[in-house]
């Protein structure tokens, strides 16, 4: 399916991080494209944003009026309401990216209002940045799920589940094999681009163990293997520290050179990932995003994993940083500044980089002796057709040791139905007797093994039990409704920032990360 690209062009000043060959404030490579005029881009699938900030020149970088902001994101068409009676199966790939909450935080970090960011918004990776309370049990998946009065439609009911991936499961693990892929490009020179980068990676290789091995990829106009499975911290720091930016960015020549690496230096048993850091904007070699999608396709058949780190502002491309790694077995996550690096490659390092299950699909079947219609808050891009659930050769989502998954449903309840489908747990000629069992749905599971080609099923009925962990409930609540507002939701009922605001806050428990969210809403003019 063609995806719409929505291209950002934020007039007037350009965001903190741009490099710009501005008096006083450093030099910037103008040559590569990257920062594209209104009459360089076709409008034909755009929209348009202005943008306000104050000149300024902070940490050497210089705000220019009259320059533009040419940020890209895949258009989001929000899912609607389904009647269970005519479409009782809601079928959609596994997604544990983070990165669009993370470049949300940026965007309203730098002084964008609610108009400016509803682009940058997908719900479910907003809601997965966080960790969430799931008793563990020796399973691949445990679940927690909570069912409550909906807080912007209290006509309705909103399903709240999380699922989370053993990550004591016995994985086989002979060692790490990673290739560091870095844009060299000129569109990479800054404190937030290739210095970050830097910083990033070197906290990476300070954790690699005895039997892990790196290799280090650049490309700007071409692609260069600067180092080839070294296991010496030193060694590949000084790689690093050598690094230097300038040149178009042929992305694609980058990438295979990458993969030809990992295959080099593959691990039989291990864990053999390119990990990429960039800003998206390709353009040199394959340009497009389809492209770009075909050829991570192709490569991922290699048995080599993928993990997209996004960095920078101002020319970045969101839209092509996260197909690819939706395309090649990956995660997406976007690095806005050093502590997030160490949250993503450290702190989280299994969850990002050890493969539990691939390929994971979920189908859900909702019983329409309890819900009348239902409405998936979220992953509008990973939407399947019920058949390919079952069809091994199609491709769902990764998930690593440790990670959760949470999705959320709200819910239209049903009084009695009679409607039937053939073929379902909980309707045939006449409802069944299951129907009437007071389960809300069947969550089913798909997935493989890392190594594996053939998947494995697990189902969990679900029945309305209430609200599990309040506190994990109110905090979900807050994020959707933010997003809604954000997005100017059609579904946002009673919804505002404020609101929004109270829900997170009552959820935050004093955990760092959600009290940081909370200030985002009050930076986007929740009354404190």
């Amino acid at each position: 399916m063609k995806k719409k690209v929505i291209t950002l062009f934020m007039a007037g000043l350009m965001v903190a991080s741009m490099t710009a060959s501005m008096t006083g404030c450093g030099n910037s490579d103008t040559t590569n494209g990257n920062y594209a005029k209104t009459s360089d881009v076709s409008t034909t699938e755009t929209a348009s944003y202005s943008c306000n900030y104050a000149d300024s020149c902070d940490e050497g970088y210089y705000y220019e009026e009259g320059e533009f902001n040419t940020e890209e994101y895949n258009f989001i068409e929000e899912n609607g309401f389904v009647n269970v009676a005519q479409a009782p199966l809601s079928t959609f790939a596994a997604d544990v990216d983070t990165g669009s909450y993370c470049n949300l935080r940026r965007l309203i970090n730098n002084g964008y209002s609610l108009a400016n960011v509803a682009s940058a918004i997908r719900t479910e990776e907003m809601v997965n940045y966080f960790d969430y309370i799931v008793d563990s049990t020796d399973d691949v998946f445990s679940v927690q799920y909570s069912v409550g009065e909906c807080p912007w439609n209290p006509d309705n009911k909103l399903l709240v589940m999380t699922m989370q991936a053993n990550s004591e499961i016995n994985v086989t693990n002979e060692g790490n094999n990673f290739v560091f892929l870095i844009d060299t490009s000129g569109s990479m020179r800054g404190e937030d681009r290739i210095d970050l980068a830097i910083k990033s990676f070197k906290l990476l290789a300070g954790t690699l163990g005895v039997n892990d091995r790196v290799s280090i990829v650049t490309y700007s106009g071409s692609s260069q293997t600067i180092l080839q499975g070294s296991n010496d911290y030193n060694e590949i720091c000084k790689a690093l520290d050598n690094l230097t930016t300038g040149g178009g960015t042929n992305g694609s020549g980058g990438i295979s050179a990458a993969y030809d690496c990992a295959m080099e230096n593959f691990i039989e048993g291990g864990n053999n990932r390119v990990i990429i850091a960039s800003d998206g904007d390709m353009n040199l070699g394959i340009t497009s995003q389809g492209g770009l999608v075909d050829l991570i396709t192709e490569k991922k058949e290699s048995g080599v994993f993928l993990t997209v780190l996004g960095f920078g502002q101002g020319n970045y491309s969101d839209a092509n940083m996260e197909s690819i790694a939706d395309a090649g077995n990956g995660n997406y996550f976007y690095i806005d500044g050093i502590d997030e690096a160490e949250r993503v490659l450290c702190e989280k390092m299994k969850q990002t980089t050890i493969t539990v299950a691939k390929d994971v699909k979920f189908q859900v079947e909702f019983n329409p002796a309890e819900v009348s219609s239902y409405r998936q808050i979220g992953y509008e891009n990973r939407q399947m057709s019920a058949s390919d659930f079952d069809d091994d050769t199609k491709d769902g989502g990764e998930i690593g040791a440790g990670a959760q998954v949470t999705v959320c449903y709200e819910l239209v309840m049903a009084s009695d139905s009679e409607e039937d489908e053939d073929g379902l747990k909980y309707q045939d000629a006449t409802l069944s007797d299951e129907a009437q069992s007071g389960e809300l749905c069947t969550v089913s599971v798909r997935y493989k093994d890392p190594a594996a080609d053939e998947s494995k099923l697990i189902e969990y009925p679900l029945t309305d039990n209430g609200i599990g962990n309040a506190e994990d409930y109110n905090f979900i609540c807050g994020i959707i409704e933010a997003s809604m507002v954000i997005r100017e939701s059609a579904y946002k009922g009673n919804a505002t920032i404020d609101s929004a605001y109270r829900l997170a806050l009552s959820g935050a428990n004093n955990n760092k990360y959600r009290e940081e969210f909370c200030e985002l809403l009050v930076k986007l003019g929740a009354d404190k």
